[in-house]
């Protein structure tokens, strides 16, 4: 890791449910290794990147943005401290409201947490790395002594304490797991940073600082997850089937066999799931006849899926070994209000 210089570092920390805090802490300030993110070889450890100045204290290194989304994807529960990198005399392009076109070079970063302050434990460090053949994604493991992240190829499962969920076995996606997710037409690609997903404060900031080339339109429409009870429930509802679901379930996702098609931007009912039959009968239906019932969550497939831990009928079903009680309660509070007759 090349050290620069010492100075007083404008270090921010995000976490689900915070707004973006910035600490004066004097740290080394670090420059990213361009090397380790471009070359054809798998770096080992988490440090080889120099992505943190303090990694125990996921203070980024100069040029490594923390950002964090307005509707976040749902894992366990987990805090999740996400950076974004544009190499040096690069620029991400913004595509509508939709995902940054990131140049090569850029990596994404995201670090699974438990517990605040003194007690906060890192899990694991995700990283997506633009290189010249396309992006990769690989996980690293923090070790019990919180100092350093190891690459984690084939995953790993791991006992950990939850503040919400008591002791769970949390699951360390392996390097083919990641791609189930950040899959589109067996490209990998980051499924997070979409300007609809992204304040405009924060958005206006990448630009002023050279690392977007503008604030499109949509920029900062999906409702911010904690503002959930008072938010419109659809657009709250259709938020999080998007960020959570929408991955997989869209004509280009893993998923597209199931019919559902997730994103935001479908307005067809059908494929959206109302009064929509799946297509194939099972225990994952739970005996149910449709994905969604209007008026009716209890004979909504949606919902009884996603309210079971049940592997085989959990869903998502990669991601999380718990249910997302928020999150149940939003799709429960949308389709009991869609009207019957509407549909």
């Amino acid at each position: 890791m090349k050290r620069l210089s010492l100075s007083i570092l404008g270090a921010a920390a995000l976490s689900a449910g915070c707004a973006i805090a910035v600490q004066a802490t004097v740290v080394a300030v670090t420059a990213v290794n361009d090397t380790a993110v471009l070359e054809t070889k798998l770096p080992r450890s988490l440090s080889d990147y120099g992505f943190f100045a303090d990694a125990t204290a996921q203070i980024p290194s100069a040029g490594v943005i923390p950002y964090r989304l307005n509707t976040p994807l749902y894992t366990d529960s987990a805090i999740k401290l996400r950076f974004a990198y544009v190499p040096a005399g690069k620029q991400a392009v913004a595509d509508g409201e939709g995902l940054l076109q990131f140049p090569v070079g850029s990596a994404l970063i995201k670090t699974f947490a438990y517990g605040e302050g003194e007690d906060r434990r890192l899990i694991e460090t995700r990283v997506l790395l633009h290189r010249a053949d396309g992006w990769l994604a690989l996980p690293y493991k923090w070790n019990e002594e919180q100092t350093e992240a190891k690459l984690a190829l084939v995953g790993a499962r791991l006992e950990v304490d939850t503040p919400e969920h008591g002791t769970i076995s949390y699951r360390v996606p392996n390097k083919n797991q990641c791609k189930q997710c950040h899959s589109i037409d067996d490209a990998v690609v980051p499924i997070g940073p979409k300007a609809r997903n992204l304040s405009g404060d924060w958005m206006a900031d990448m630009v002023k600082a050279g690392h977007v080339d503008a604030v499109p339109d949509g920029t900062n429409t999906l409702p911010v997850w904690e503002h959930r009870q008072k938010a419109d429930v659809n657009a709250t509802a259709r938020a999080y089937l998007d960020v959570n679901c929408a991955h997989c379930h869209q004509p280009q996702g893993k998923a597209s066999n199931s019919g559902l098609d997730l994103r935001w931007e479908q307005d067809d009912p059908t494929a959206v799931g109302i009064r929509k039959r799946p297509v194939a009968a099972g225990r994952g239906s739970g005996g149910l006849n449709f994905s969604i019932v209007p008026g009716d969550s209890t004979r909504s497939i949606m919902v009884h899926r996603m309210g079971s831990d049940n592997p085989g009928v959990a869903m998502p079903e990669l991601g999380k070994t718990t249910v997302d009680k928020d999150g149940v309660d939003v799709i429960t509070r949308w389709i009991d209000a869609m009207p019957e007759k509407t549909f």
